[in-house]
Protein backbone atom coordinates (compact mmCIF):
# COMPACT_ATOMS: atom_id res chain seq x y z
CA UNK A 1 0.00 0.00 0.00
CA UNK A 2 1.24 3.52 -0.68
CA UNK A 3 1.86 5.80 2.70
CA UNK A 4 3.46 8.17 1.14
CA UNK A 5 -0.03 9.64 -0.31
CA UNK A 6 -0.20 11.61 3.17
CA UNK A 7 0.99 12.62 5.73
CA UNK A 8 -0.93 11.21 9.07
CA UNK A 9 -4.16 13.03 10.40
CA UNK A 10 -4.12 15.26 13.20
CA UNK A 11 -6.97 16.96 14.60
CA UNK A 12 -6.59 20.90 16.06
CA UNK A 13 -6.02 19.49 19.45
CA UNK A 14 -3.07 17.31 18.16
CA UNK A 15 -4.39 14.29 18.60
CA UNK A 16 -3.55 11.71 16.28
CA UNK A 17 -6.35 10.08 14.61
CA UNK A 18 -5.16 6.34 14.61
CA UNK A 19 -8.64 4.28 15.42
CA UNK A 20 -11.93 4.19 12.89
CA UNK A 21 -14.96 2.83 13.66
CA UNK A 22 -17.44 2.22 10.67
CA UNK A 23 -20.92 1.03 10.60
CA UNK A 24 -21.25 -1.49 7.69
CA UNK A 25 -25.31 -1.12 8.39
CA UNK A 26 -27.90 0.36 10.19
CA UNK A 27 -29.95 -2.96 10.35
CA UNK A 28 -29.64 -5.47 13.40
CA UNK A 29 -31.83 -8.75 14.65
CA UNK A 30 -32.59 -7.33 17.71
CA UNK A 31 -34.05 -3.93 18.96
CA UNK A 32 -32.28 -2.81 22.17
CA UNK A 33 -34.03 -0.42 24.16
CA UNK A 34 -31.78 2.12 24.33
CA UNK A 35 -30.33 1.44 20.83
CA UNK A 36 -33.29 1.96 18.51
CA UNK A 37 -36.50 2.48 17.85
CA UNK A 38 -39.28 -1.75 17.88
CA UNK A 39 -40.68 -1.00 14.60
CA UNK A 40 -37.57 1.10 12.83
CA UNK A 41 -37.41 2.81 9.78
CA UNK A 42 -34.34 1.51 7.98
CA UNK A 43 -32.56 3.09 5.65
CA UNK A 44 -33.01 2.46 1.48
CA UNK A 45 -30.42 0.50 0.18
CA UNK A 46 -29.34 3.08 -2.17
CA UNK A 47 -28.25 5.31 0.46
CA UNK A 48 -26.00 2.80 2.10
CA UNK A 49 -22.39 2.29 1.05
CA UNK A 50 -21.67 -0.91 -0.95
CA UNK A 51 -19.03 -3.10 0.20
CA UNK A 52 -16.54 -2.15 -2.19
CA UNK A 53 -17.24 1.76 -1.37
CA UNK A 54 -16.65 0.98 2.13
CA UNK A 55 -13.44 -1.00 1.46
CA UNK A 56 -12.11 1.78 -0.14
CA UNK A 57 -13.28 3.85 2.20
CA UNK A 58 -11.15 2.30 5.10
CA UNK A 59 -8.49 1.97 2.49
CA UNK A 60 -8.13 5.93 2.58
CA UNK A 61 -8.38 6.35 6.20
CA UNK A 62 -5.40 3.14 6.58
CA UNK A 63 -3.89 5.51 4.10
CA UNK A 64 -3.70 8.25 6.41
CA UNK A 65 -2.40 6.68 9.40
CA UNK A 66 -5.24 4.29 10.78
CA UNK A 67 -4.15 1.46 12.30
CA UNK A 68 -7.02 0.18 14.31
CA UNK A 69 -10.57 -0.73 12.47
CA UNK A 70 -13.74 -1.67 14.38
CA UNK A 71 -16.29 -2.79 12.44
CA UNK A 72 -20.37 -2.75 13.77
CA UNK A 73 -23.93 -1.96 13.13
CA UNK A 74 -26.50 -2.00 13.54
CA UNK A 75 -25.46 -5.64 13.97
CA UNK A 76 -22.51 -5.75 11.54
CA UNK A 77 -22.85 -9.67 10.92
CA UNK A 78 -26.69 -9.47 9.38
CA UNK A 79 -25.17 -7.33 6.19
CA UNK A 80 -25.49 -9.81 3.41
CA UNK A 81 -21.60 -10.69 2.17
CA UNK A 82 -20.12 -8.91 4.90
CA UNK A 83 -17.32 -12.05 5.37
CA UNK A 84 -16.12 -10.95 2.03
CA UNK A 85 -15.61 -7.14 3.54
CA UNK A 86 -13.86 -8.86 6.04
CA UNK A 87 -11.63 -11.21 3.85
CA UNK A 88 -10.74 -8.02 1.14
CA UNK A 89 -9.77 -5.67 3.99
CA UNK A 90 -7.71 -8.18 6.12
CA UNK A 91 -4.76 -7.63 3.45
CA UNK A 92 -4.18 -4.19 5.23
CA UNK A 93 -3.21 -6.37 8.31
CA UNK A 94 0.79 -6.22 8.99
CA UNK A 95 0.90 -3.68 6.01
CA UNK A 96 -0.52 0.14 7.70
CA UNK A 97 -3.36 -1.80 9.55
CA UNK A 98 -2.55 -3.33 13.38
CA UNK A 99 -5.96 -4.55 14.08
CA UNK A 100 -9.35 -5.44 12.53
CA UNK A 101 -12.15 -6.12 14.77
CA UNK A 102 -15.49 -5.92 15.12
CA UNK A 103 -18.22 -5.22 17.86
CA UNK A 104 -21.22 -7.48 17.86
CA UNK A 105 -24.17 -8.80 19.64
CA UNK A 106 -23.18 -12.15 19.62
CA UNK A 107 -26.01 -13.72 17.60
CA UNK A 108 -24.48 -14.49 14.48
CA UNK A 109 -20.97 -15.38 16.18
CA UNK A 110 -21.94 -19.35 15.65
CA UNK A 111 -21.90 -19.28 12.19
CA UNK A 112 -18.88 -16.82 11.59
CA UNK A 113 -16.55 -17.15 14.06
CA UNK A 114 -13.89 -19.37 12.65
CA UNK A 115 -14.16 -17.48 9.37
CA UNK A 116 -13.19 -14.45 11.25
CA UNK A 117 -10.30 -15.36 12.92
CA UNK A 118 -9.30 -16.83 8.95
CA UNK A 119 -9.85 -12.98 8.51
CA UNK A 120 -7.52 -12.26 10.67
CA UNK A 121 -9.83 -10.90 13.58
CA UNK A 122 -8.34 -11.89 17.02
CA UNK A 123 -11.04 -10.28 19.32
CA UNK A 124 -14.55 -9.24 19.83
CA UNK A 125 -16.42 -6.94 21.83
CA UNK A 126 -20.13 -8.96 22.29
CA UNK A 127 -22.54 -6.97 23.67
CA UNK A 128 -24.94 -8.41 27.11
CA UNK A 129 -26.56 -6.70 29.45
CA UNK A 130 -27.95 -9.19 31.91
CA UNK A 131 -27.66 -13.21 32.10
CA UNK A 132 -30.99 -13.41 33.01
CA UNK A 133 -32.88 -14.98 29.44
CA UNK A 134 -36.13 -13.00 30.49
CA UNK A 135 -34.78 -9.74 30.96
CA UNK A 136 -32.56 -10.28 28.08
CA UNK A 137 -35.87 -10.50 25.91
CA UNK A 138 -36.95 -7.87 27.73
CA UNK A 139 -33.84 -5.19 26.95
CA UNK A 140 -33.40 -6.77 23.30
CA UNK A 141 -37.13 -7.06 22.37
CA UNK A 142 -36.19 -9.97 19.68
CA UNK A 143 -33.18 -11.48 21.36
CA UNK A 144 -32.69 -14.83 22.29
CA UNK A 145 -29.79 -15.46 25.37
CA UNK A 146 -29.01 -18.42 24.48
CA UNK A 147 -28.27 -17.74 21.08
CA UNK A 148 -25.95 -15.48 22.15
CA UNK A 149 -24.18 -17.40 24.81
CA UNK A 150 -23.63 -20.55 22.11
CA UNK A 151 -22.30 -17.66 19.81
CA UNK A 152 -19.53 -16.56 22.41
CA UNK A 153 -18.72 -20.33 23.08
CA UNK A 154 -17.74 -20.97 19.39
CA UNK A 155 -16.03 -17.65 19.42
CA UNK A 156 -13.50 -18.79 22.19
CA UNK A 157 -13.26 -22.66 20.69
CA UNK A 158 -12.24 -20.63 17.25
CA UNK A 159 -9.80 -18.80 18.97
CA UNK A 160 -11.45 -15.47 19.67
CA UNK A 161 -10.60 -13.32 22.44
CA UNK A 162 -14.21 -12.05 24.25
CA UNK A 163 -14.91 -8.65 25.33
CA UNK A 164 -18.20 -8.19 27.03
CA UNK A 165 -19.70 -4.90 26.78
CA UNK A 166 -22.53 -4.20 29.57
CA UNK A 167 -24.66 -1.04 29.84
CA UNK A 168 -25.50 -0.20 33.47
CA UNK A 169 -28.96 0.44 33.56
CA UNK A 170 -30.44 1.09 37.19
CA UNK A 171 -33.43 -0.53 37.58
CA UNK A 172 -32.76 -3.09 35.13
CA UNK A 173 -28.94 -4.70 35.39
CA UNK A 174 -27.80 -2.88 38.59
CA UNK A 175 -29.13 -6.33 40.69
CA UNK A 176 -26.97 -8.33 38.44
CA UNK A 177 -23.77 -6.39 39.27
CA UNK A 178 -21.67 -9.06 41.01
CA UNK A 179 -23.20 -11.95 38.90
CA UNK A 180 -21.77 -10.45 35.47
CA UNK A 181 -18.33 -10.22 37.40
CA UNK A 182 -18.44 -13.68 38.34
CA UNK A 183 -19.87 -14.74 35.02
CA UNK A 184 -16.78 -13.16 32.70
CA UNK A 185 -14.05 -14.20 35.09
CA UNK A 186 -15.06 -17.63 35.22
CA UNK A 187 -15.14 -17.79 31.45
CA UNK A 188 -12.53 -15.81 30.90
CA UNK A 189 -13.65 -12.66 29.68
CA UNK A 190 -12.48 -9.21 29.88
CA UNK A 191 -15.77 -6.71 31.00
CA UNK A 192 -16.44 -3.16 30.59
CA UNK A 193 -19.21 -1.11 31.84
CA UNK A 194 -20.65 1.64 29.61
CA UNK A 195 -22.86 4.27 30.87
CA UNK A 196 -26.00 4.99 29.05
CA UNK A 197 -25.97 7.65 27.05
CA UNK A 198 -28.78 10.19 25.72
CA UNK A 199 -29.34 9.48 22.23
CA UNK A 200 -32.04 8.30 19.82
CA UNK A 201 -36.02 8.59 20.55
CA UNK A 202 -36.27 8.91 24.40
CA UNK A 203 -40.10 8.87 24.14
CA UNK A 204 -40.07 4.91 24.75
CA UNK A 205 -37.63 4.88 27.26
CA UNK A 206 -36.84 7.02 30.21
CA UNK A 207 -32.97 7.42 30.46
CA UNK A 208 -32.76 10.01 33.30
CA UNK A 209 -34.74 7.29 35.51
CA UNK A 210 -32.37 3.85 33.76
CA UNK A 211 -29.43 6.05 34.52
CA UNK A 212 -26.70 4.31 36.62
CA UNK A 213 -23.65 6.20 37.41
CA UNK A 214 -20.65 4.31 36.70
CA UNK A 215 -18.70 6.10 39.73
CA UNK A 216 -21.98 4.26 41.77
CA UNK A 217 -21.04 0.94 40.23
CA UNK A 218 -17.09 1.24 41.49
CA UNK A 219 -18.02 2.25 44.17
CA UNK A 220 -20.39 -1.30 44.89
CA UNK A 221 -17.75 -3.28 43.44
CA UNK A 222 -14.96 -2.02 45.95
CA UNK A 223 -17.36 -3.43 48.92
CA UNK A 224 -16.30 -7.02 47.45
CA UNK A 225 -13.04 -6.16 45.85
CA UNK A 226 -9.93 -4.46 45.75
CA UNK A 227 -9.94 -2.53 42.98
CA UNK A 228 -6.31 -1.54 41.56
CA UNK A 229 -6.22 1.31 38.82
CA UNK A 230 -4.28 0.22 35.53
CA UNK A 231 -2.81 2.71 33.00
CA UNK A 232 -3.17 0.68 30.14
CA UNK A 233 -5.18 1.78 27.16
CA UNK A 234 -6.58 -0.45 24.39
CA UNK A 235 -7.41 2.96 22.04
CA UNK A 236 -10.69 3.44 22.89
CA UNK A 237 -12.49 5.43 25.58
CA UNK A 238 -12.15 2.98 28.61
CA UNK A 239 -10.77 2.98 31.48
CA UNK A 240 -9.80 -0.13 33.25
CA UNK A 241 -9.08 -1.52 36.82
CA UNK A 242 -8.07 -4.77 37.91
CA UNK A 243 -9.76 -7.03 40.71
CA UNK A 244 -7.26 -8.07 43.01
CA UNK A 245 -8.61 -10.94 44.15
CA UNK A 246 -9.23 -12.91 40.81
CA UNK A 247 -6.98 -10.57 38.68
CA UNK A 248 -10.14 -9.67 36.22
CA UNK A 249 -9.45 -6.69 34.27
CA UNK A 250 -12.75 -4.47 34.40
CA UNK A 251 -13.42 -1.39 31.94
CA UNK A 252 -15.69 1.69 32.35
CA UNK A 253 -16.75 4.01 29.94
CA UNK A 254 -18.08 6.80 31.23
CA UNK A 255 -19.19 9.60 28.72
CA UNK A 256 -21.43 11.44 31.87
CA UNK A 257 -19.60 10.82 34.91
CA UNK A 258 -16.16 11.62 33.52
CA UNK A 259 -15.83 12.24 29.98
CA UNK A 260 -12.60 10.81 28.20
CA UNK A 261 -11.83 13.28 25.51
CA UNK A 262 -8.84 14.38 25.66
CA UNK A 263 -7.51 11.03 24.58
CA UNK A 264 -9.85 10.98 21.80
CA UNK A 265 -8.06 9.71 18.89
CA UNK A 266 -10.78 8.20 16.71
CA UNK A 267 -13.68 8.95 14.77
CA UNK A 268 -17.08 7.03 13.25
CA UNK A 269 -18.07 6.72 10.06
CA UNK A 270 -22.21 5.63 9.52
CA UNK A 271 -23.37 3.17 6.86
CA UNK A 272 -24.39 6.01 4.89
CA UNK A 273 -20.62 7.47 4.79
CA UNK A 274 -20.92 10.20 6.84
CA UNK A 275 -18.67 11.13 8.94
CA UNK A 276 -18.80 11.85 12.91
CA UNK A 277 -15.86 13.20 14.49
CA UNK A 278 -17.22 12.81 17.95
CA UNK A 279 -20.33 10.89 19.02
CA UNK A 280 -21.54 13.30 21.01
CA UNK A 281 -21.60 16.72 18.68
CA UNK A 282 -23.83 16.39 15.21
CA UNK A 283 -20.92 18.02 13.33
CA UNK A 284 -20.69 15.42 10.59
CA UNK A 285 -19.04 15.33 7.27
CA UNK A 286 -20.39 13.97 3.72
CA UNK A 287 -18.39 11.27 2.48
CA UNK A 288 -20.28 9.50 0.44
CA UNK A 289 -20.20 12.15 -2.27
CA UNK A 290 -16.49 12.33 -3.30
CA UNK A 291 -16.37 8.45 -3.01
CA UNK A 292 -19.36 8.26 -5.70
CA UNK A 293 -18.19 11.43 -7.70
CA UNK A 294 -14.82 10.43 -8.35
CA UNK A 295 -12.75 7.41 -8.67
CA UNK A 296 -9.36 9.14 -7.44
CA UNK A 297 -9.43 8.98 -3.95
CA UNK A 298 -7.81 12.90 -3.61
CA UNK A 299 -10.94 14.11 -3.10
CA UNK A 300 -12.16 11.77 -0.07
CA UNK A 301 -8.58 12.28 1.36
CA UNK A 302 -9.93 16.19 1.05
CA UNK A 303 -13.07 15.85 2.97
CA UNK A 304 -11.54 13.71 5.19
CA UNK A 305 -8.51 15.97 6.43
CA UNK A 306 -11.36 19.18 6.31
CA UNK A 307 -13.55 17.19 8.77
CA UNK A 308 -10.64 16.53 10.72
CA UNK A 309 -9.66 19.63 10.73
CA UNK A 310 -13.26 20.35 12.88
CA UNK A 311 -12.60 17.67 15.57
CA UNK A 312 -14.07 19.15 18.39
CA UNK A 313 -12.61 18.87 21.57
CA UNK A 314 -15.51 17.00 23.13
CA UNK A 315 -18.83 16.25 23.57
CA UNK A 316 -21.22 17.71 25.71
CA UNK A 317 -23.22 14.95 27.45
CA UNK A 318 -24.62 15.44 30.77
CA UNK A 319 -27.76 14.04 32.94
CA UNK A 320 -26.47 16.97 35.81
CA UNK A 321 -29.68 18.79 37.45
CA UNK A 322 -32.09 16.28 36.80
CA UNK A 323 -31.91 16.53 32.81
CA UNK A 324 -30.64 15.54 29.65
CA UNK A 325 -28.37 17.68 28.06
CA UNK A 326 -26.77 16.98 24.52
CA UNK A 327 -28.60 15.03 23.79
CA UNK A 328 -28.36 13.64 19.99
CA UNK A 329 -31.54 13.06 18.03
CA UNK A 330 -30.43 10.57 15.97
CA UNK A 331 -30.32 6.21 17.08
CA UNK A 332 -27.00 4.77 18.26
CA UNK A 333 -27.50 2.13 15.50
CA UNK A 334 -27.19 4.87 13.13
CA UNK A 335 -23.61 6.25 13.87
CA UNK A 336 -22.50 2.49 14.35
CA UNK A 337 -21.68 2.84 18.69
Amino acid sequence: MDHAAAAPLIDPFARPITYLRVSVTDRCDFRCVYCMAEHMQFLPKAELLTLEELDRLCTTFIGLGVRKLRITGGEPLVRRGIMGFFRNISRHLGDGLDELTLTTNGSQLGRFATELVDCGVRRVNVSLDTLDADKFARITRWGRLQQVLDGISKAQEAGLRVKINAVALKGVNDDELFDLVTWCGDQGHDLTFIEVMPMGDLGNEDRLDQYWPLSDLRNQLATRYSLVDLAERTGGPARYVRLNETGQKIGFITPLTHNFCESCNRVRVTCTGELYMCLGQEDRADLRAPLRSSEEDQPLRDAIRAAIARKPKGHDFDYSRQTVSGQMTRHMSHTGG
